[in-house]
């Protein structure tokens, strides 16, 4: 007769550690008893270097997650929450559907706290590109209307330098008049390709760290002296396919926003890294750059963070509220998206581009 061959039974530690659903262990005073791999993946965190830390000494906005605890202790019955807020280790803002359970380990007389989470970031973030998406559509018709009040002072702009150039004495003047000139032209040209439906952006081959490095330069020039730039770029990015001038006007409004925040005194950051499999407007793409702006400034107001890409929205007195809009509009004409994430001391600007198929041959 033949034996039945033996099954080895998994210990309750490996299946922690294989499932993909981020589990983390509380005991009753909420320190860390153990985390599976994945739960150190969405926080950012080591499991090894904070077991047995008390969960807000490692985790920021962790009194939410301690006060849930606390009632389940004292209830005994299992709670969920969802779409809750969370910032990681790393400051990253991320939202989770969490269940909260009493776990009886044999090995310990206390129960400990069995906190399941998944990350909704990816549904919630689709479902905000549509109505970004629909936003825009909105708002695309509005700056048509708009093209002829900002390209009219412009004209005027421009008149007005050549008459000065005439009357200057030295060449060493006139380069002042020049430069009048030329940034009168490159935003009369932008207004053109921006508001025209039927001229797309001139694409050539861009790297986005020169893009940012002219962007860097402009604001330093204008900001203050308290206000640090921080460059934090992926070298290994390759060139996209872009209209060079779109993009540093898009990133350049951003920026300056941040700048203007800031109040004089604080730092940005940008930081560009590559996204792979990543959907934007309901197309999933291979590779996409993500650039994010990022300032520890007081933040956008929550009552404005819905609206903050509609045309005359500004948290300024004397601000136009229309740079948002124009870098959100020139996202949508290279198929990308600007996200807009913010608390206090830290908001977060990210511009999503997708790479061209390499197949497809531009100049």
């Amino acid at each position: 007769m033949n034996a039945k061959p033996t099954i080895d039974t998994p210990q309750p530690q490996q299946i922690l550690e294989n499932l993909s659903t981020a589990v983390l262990l509380l005991n009753q005073s909420c320190k860390l008893v153990c985390m599976n791999p994945a739960c150190e993946e969405l926080l950012a965190l080591s499991a090894n270097r904070h077991q047995g830390e008390s969960l807000d000494n490692f985790l920021p906005n962790a009194h939410h997650f301690m006060a849930l605890a606390q009632n389940t202790l004292l209830s005994g019955r299992s709670c969920t929450e969802r779409e809750m807020p969370l910032i990681s280790a790393d400051l990253n803002n991320i939202t989770v559907n969490c269940t909260l359970t009493l776990f009886h380990d044999l090995d310990s007389k206390s129960p400990l706290i069995m906190i399941e989470m998944s990350p909704m970031d990816r549904h919630l973030r689709i479902a905000r590109d549509e109505q970004l998406n629909t936003q825009f559509q909105a708002t695309k018709e509005l700056l048509r209307g708009l093209a002829h009040e900002i390209k009219n002072p412009l004209g005027g702009l421009r008149g007005a330098a050549q008459l000065l150039e005439r009357e200057l004495p030295s060449d060493e003047l006139k380069e002042y008049t020049q430069v009048i000139i030329d940034e009168a032209d490159r935003l009369r040209n932008l207004v053109d390709r921006m508001l025209a439906s039927n001229n797309p952006p001139q694409l050539r081959r861009v790297n986005i760290h020169q893009i940012l490095e002219r962007v860097c330069s402009l604001v330093s020039i204008e900001a203050a002296d308290g206000i640090n730039i921080i460059r934090d770029y992926d070298p290994s990015l390759p060139e996209l396919l872009a209209d060079g001038d779109q993009l540093i006007q898009a990133i350049l409004n951003i920026t300056r926003n941040a700048a203007q925040a800031l109040n004089g005194k604080g730092t940005i950051t940008l930081r560009t890294r590559p996204l792979r499999q990543f959907t934007i407007n309901q197309q999933r793409h291979k590779l996409v750059i993500s650039l994010q702006i990022m300032d520890d400034g007081p933040g956008v107001p929550p009552d404005m963070q819905e609206a903050i890409f509609y045309p005359m929205v500004s948290g300024r007195p004397e601000g136009t509220g229309l740079g948002l809009t124009i870098a959100q509009t020139m996202a949508s004409q290279h198929n990308g998206l600007i996200e807009c994430s913010s608390t206090p001391g830290n908001t977060i600007f990210t511009l999503l581009l997708p790479l061209n198929e390499p197949d497809k041959e531009y100049p």
